[in-house]
């Protein structure tokens, strides 16, 4: 039985969240902005068709996406990370391993014949479908830069129907497509590297796959070095189904309007420490470290500020009432008032998974021995971020500050008072 790698790609995957829950924006051009809603980051194949691109800054396209009646929303970061994570669960179904590549992408390991092969494929492409809501494209090949441009093909090709095995089909023809499409929209190849290997004559993908390996690491690296080999069937980018250690956890915003006093700062500085705690809490992990940093604009003609501290903290800890007493008190000493801060954040680091002793055990601090900080975490593990906090950050009312999302759709499946509700009526007699 042949082992084989498929590359699993939600296609516009924003957008495609936006529609499962909003059927009137299917087939309607779609743009999904940025923090604080200043860019286009995401875009539907119709905003596309009519010249919108990414990156493009909101202000200056918004009468033209106005004027041809494009839907916009703000980014919805809860719902596109729980939806996420509905694919990567359905994936992991049908492969032998997985790696979560991103938040839209997955490699999973395959095996069977060439026709096995794209029937799985196909039926991969209908449970996700069927299961989360969502299209994908599936690209099975021998190697994962081969399963990269298996993927480019089933989305450039509609009579495809989203899925390309390289396995059924012609030599001939993969080594014509692969003579038409620009070695640049290979995988790992940008654009530095792609104005280098043309000096060299080398413009196509074909043209990579043809080239000496020896000579390819010679003027630049064992990483294009292994592309070549991959493009020629030699898989050399082993499969990594654990991801990495988490380093930290930070969690870090611009503002909608610039801060500049210290209770407007005490009060960022109170809500991020407990939701970064939150997630020290969901991820099992407990610190060692607390940064904490703000900053002005380094184009504003105000006073510059970037103030920034880290503190080791007692002992590891994800106590929400102690992170936040810290970063509070920290950011009271560093910030200089009356300065234009236009972002914040809180950095949680020196991550275990275990709690680890106090070195003096008799000062662990008092609320920590009745565990509010447990009980938080557990009521916001079930009602939401906003049903309890500390201070502000038991507010439901976002403050002034906090980061402008004006076109955010619910989020429909992360939060109690966003979940869909379906009227039925009764039946006609």
């Amino acid at each position: 039985m042949t082992e084989r790698i498929a590359l699993v790609d939600v296609n516009n995957f924003y957008v495609s969240c936006e529609r499962v829950f909003d059927p009137k924006l299917i087939g309607r051009p779609v743009v999904v902005l940025s923090n604080n809603d200043g860019c286009v980051v995401a875009r539907s194949q119709e905003a596309k068709d009519l010249g919108i691109t990414t990156g493009a800054p909101f202000f200056k396209v918004k009468q033209f996406i106005q004027s041809h009646g494009m839907a916009v929303r703000s980014s919805n970061y809860e719902l596109y990370g729980d939806m996420s994570a509905r694919v990567m669960e359905v994936l992991s179904r049908f492969g032998t391993w997985q790696e979560v590549y991103s938040i839209d992408e997955s490699f999973i390991g395959v095996q069977g014949n060439p026709g096995q092969l794209g029937e799985l494929a196909t039926r991969i492409r209908s449970a996700v479908g069927r299961s989360v809501g969502v299209p994908v494209c599936v690209g099975v090949a021998p190697t994962k830069t081969l399963a990269k441009f298996a993927n480019h093909v089933a989305k450039r090709n509609a009579h495809l129907d989203g899925v390309c095995s390289l396995d059924s089909m012609d030599p001939q023809v993969v080594g014509d497509i692969q003579s038409r499409v620009p070695v640049t929209d290979l995988w790992g190849v940008g654009a530095r590297t792609g104005a280098r290997l043309s000096g060299m004559g080398i413009s196509t993908i074909a043209d990579l796959k043809a080239a000496d390996v020896t000579d390819i690491r010679k003027k630049f690296s064992v990483v294009l070095q292994r592309t070549v080999l991959e493009l020629n069937g030699t898989p050399c980018i082993p499969h990594n189904e654990e991801r990495a250690d988490k380093q930290q956890i930070m969690y870090s915003r611009s503002f909608s309007n610039p801060v500049t006093t210290i209770e407007d700062m005490a009060e960022v500085m109170s809500i991020y420490a407990q939701r970064g705690a939150a997630r020290l809490m969901s991820d099992g992990l407990w610190a060692m470290l607390l940064t904490i940093t703000a900053g002005t604009s380094r184009f504003a003609s105000g006073e510059a500020s970037f103030p920034s501290i880290t503190l080791k903290l007692p002992s590891p800890t994800q106590d929400p009432i102690l992170l936040t007493r810290l970063a509070v008190g920290a950011m009271r000493e560093i910030m200089h008032p009356g300065a234009s801060y236009v972002r914040g954040g809180v950095v949680l680091s020196g991550l275990q998974p275990e709690p680890g002793q106090a070195a003096f055990g008799i000062f662990e601090e008092e609320m920590a021995e009745t565990h509010v900080g447990d009980v938080l975490g557990a009521v916001k593990a079930k009602f939401g971020n906003k049903s309890i906090g500390l201070g502000s950050g038991g507010l439901a009312v976002e403050p002034g500050w906090s980061m402008k999302r004006d076109y955010s759709s619910p989020k429909f499946t992360t939060d109690w008072a966003d979940i869909p509700v379906v009227k039925a009526e009764p039946p006609r007699v």
